[in-house]
């Protein structure tokens, strides 16, 4: 694996961190220089651009505990990198399982689905450039997301 493909995979595992940690603004901070493109399984289907809108993105939608996390372990796999060194661009493809547990709540998988990734390099720095979270699988969400997805 390369060096870019290995900077751009720990961008994959470091969203999946952040989130589960809790860290929202973490999270926004990876797309600074990018953006979140919606599906039709959300609620609204848009594009949210650039860190301060990635923020509100997750603010209003991750149900955060008194331990300050959401209680949840995104795993991502199978990830497909494809990198474009002298362009400074980079692809991906992966999958994604979300678990949750709390007291009332055993450990189970949430929801799964597949990751669609664009990446571009600045000042030597990869950064996400587009992210498309598609929804393969729904389970019971109603403890992570304040918001409802559709089946």
């Amino acid at each position: 694996m390369s060096d870019s493909a290995r900077l751009i995979e720990n961008l994959l595992y470091s969203y999946a961190e952040r989130i589960d940690t809790g860290n929202l603004e973490g999270v926004a901070d990876l797309f600074t220089h990018g953006c979140i493109v919606t599906t039709p399984e959300a609620p609204v289907d848009q594009v949210l651009a650039g860190r301060d809108q990635v923020l509100g993105l997750y603010q209003n939608s991750v149900r955060l505990y008194p331990c300050g996390t959401p209680r949840t372990k995104h795993v991502t796999t199978n990830a497909m990198i494809e990198v474009d060194d002298g362009a400074g661009t980079a692809a991906a493809r992966s999958y994604y399982t979300v678990f949750q547990q709390l007291d009332d709540f055993p450990l189970q998988p949430i929801i799964t689905g597949r990751y669609h990734d664009t990446f571009h390099r600045i000042d030597n720095v990869w950064w996400f450039d587009q992210r498309i979270m598609l929804v393969d699988h729904l389970g019971d969400l109603s403890r992570h997301l304040l918001l409802e997805l559709k089946p």
